[in-house]
């Protein structure tokens, strides 16, 4: 679409505009921010809380104008609100929300025509391995599966057909950083694009867009949702070259997000920096009973100096976040331990206000297949921990507890 095209669908559609980055709003800390939103208050009636648009069509008032909104699959207000508000806080141009993670995502996947080479994080979420290669490998893309937190492997990997970089930074599980300045500025050499899941440490501790990310996307469901109550997922992007593929995708697809939800992600996100805040103390504090107890082999957790992204996550991060992974010694032990927990929940999630246990080889790593799980260290001992809010004192007597065996 060439310019004067995209500018005359601007004026029509207001969903389709970027952030205004001279609005006040802009201008105040990430705490304050998150708490007052894009907009702030509404102008229309003072009100403090964002309003809930259920309507789906919009009437237009003549022929010949629009109030901006047409039919809620492309645009409504409440849903525009949180997107703007989501673009802000990651230093974007255009946010849009879809129903889940997984179909952010997949909107994300349809950028790349038959024959584009894509080279992703081999330790990720098991889901987004499955969509990938069950899914879209079936229409042409191929997908590489590397180690990214090494610049060398990484570049060994490139192609002359390699059109983007997928990077999950902390990934899910084994909590490896890579240098997101370092990738983007080698993607952009060999003119690929640089896409981040920003899930584990969403944009109150992290900003890949300011690194030199081109794309960002997250799983809402998880930290900006942060209740485990809402299924989210959010693309945000820096370049208007996306806005219209991406508006095309929305408006085409309708995997978008419910004003309800959008409201509810929006009512979430006013506590995010508090939430945030106590779930990365409470994880400092089990990484810190966990790592020298007999029964665990190796901790994972990105804010331990001892980590070995721990260089890289001090200068492109502002915190750690709240998620930890760890070995046991024996396998045998992960039955008995699980079982005898009574605080910490058994429940296949993260970054929601209690403190969750997951066991990825059969929960959110089930779709890997073995070899390459056992290749990345996603073994039959490994358990991933989501700190919660809870009095880390409670937290650490139901570990101690249930290691008593």
């Amino acid at each position: 679409m060439d310019e004067s095209n995209l500018e005359k669908l601007a004026e029509l559609v207001k969903d389709f505009n970027g952030i205004d980055k001279t609005r006040n709003s802009l201008t105040y800390r990430p705490g304050t921010r998150l708490v007052r939103g894009y907009s702030g208050v509404e102008k229309e009636t003072g009100a403090i809380s964002a309003p809930i648009h259920m309507s789906v069509p919009y009437v237009h008032p003549s022929f010949d104008e629009s109030t901006g909104f047409g039919y809620a699959r492309y645009g409504s207000p409440t849903r525009l609100e949180l997107e703007n508000t989501i673009a802000m806080l990651e230093g974007g141009l255009k946010a849009w929300a879809f129903s889940s993670g997984m179909a952010a995502i997949s909107a994300l996947v349809k950028l790349f025509v038959p024959g584009d080479h894509i080279i992703v994080s081999d330790d990720l979420y098991g889901g987004t391995y499955r969509l990938f290669t069950t899914i879209y490998g079936k229409y042409g893309l191929e997908f590489s599966y590397v180690d990214t937190s090494s610049l060398e492997i990484l570049t060994k990997a490139l192609r002359p057909e390699t059109k983007a970089v997928f990077i999950e930074t902390p990934s899910n599980p084994m909590m490896h950083v890579t240098d997101i300045r370092a990738v983007a500025e080698l993607c952009k050499s060999v003119n690929a694009l640089t896409i981040v899941d920003n899930t584990l440490l969403s944009p109150y501790f992290q900003r890949p867009l300011d690194l030199g990310a081109d794309i960002v996307v997250h799983s809402g469901t998880k930290y900006l949702g942060g209740h485990n109550d809402i299924m989210s997922g959010f693309i945000v992007i820096a370049d208007k070259r996306f806005i219209e593929p991406f508006f095309t995708f929305t408006m085409s697809e309708g995997a978008v997000l419910s004003p309800f939800d959008s409201w509810l992600t929006l009512r979430s996100l006013k506590t995010l920096a508090l939430r945030m805040e106590k779930q990365q103390e409470n994880a400092a504090a089990i990484a810190a009973f966990l790592k020298p107890h007999r029964k665990i082999d190796r901790v994972f957790y990105i804010g331990d100096p001892d980590h070995p992204g721990y260089g890289i996550s001090r200068r492109q991060t502002t915190g750690f976040g709240g998620m930890i992974s760890f070995y046991l010694k024996d396998k045998d032990q992960v039955r008995p331990f699980i079982n005898r927990l009574k605080l910490i929940l058994f429940a296949e999630s993260l970054g929601g206000t209690e403190t969750l246990l997951t066991y990825p080889v059969l929960q959110t790593h089930g779709a890997i297949p073995e070899d390459l799980r056992n290749a990345v260290g996603v073994n039959e001992k490994l358990l991933r921990i989501s700190a919660g809010v809870e009095d880390p004192a409670d937290l650490l007597e139901d570990l101690d507890q249930a290691l008593n065996f």
